[in-house]
C-alpha cells in the first residue's frame, strides 16, 4: 500500500478493524456452537431441566429439535 493510499484510506483503519473482529467473533461462535462437546452438554442440561420439572413438554421437544439438528449438521461426531 502506498504512502497516498494509506492516507487516504486511514479514516476507514477503524471500520476495518471492527470488521475484522466481528468476523472473528462470528467464527468463534460458529465453531462453540458445532463443538460436539457443547450440543452434548447443552442436550444434557436440557434433559436435566426436563426432568426436573423445569421446562415444560413443547419448549423441549423444540429444543430437543434444535440441539439435535445442529448434531445433524455436524455429521458423526
Amino acid at each position: 500500500m502506498g504512502l497516498i493510499t494509506g492516507l487516504l484510506t486511514l479514516p476507514l483503519a477503524p471500520v476495518r478493524a471492527a470488521a475484522w473482529t466481528f468476523d472473528r467473533l462470528i467464527d468463534a461462535a460458529e465453531r462453540e456452537r458445532l463443538d460436539p462437546a457443547v450440543v452434548r452438554a447443552e442436550l444434557a442440561e436440557l434433559y436435566r431441566g426436563y426432568d426436573e420439572g423445569l421446562i415444560g413438554e413443547e419448549e423441549f421437544q423444540r429444543r430437543e429439535d434444535e440441539i439435535l439438528a445442529r448434531f445433524d449438521a455436524m455429521g458423526d461426531p
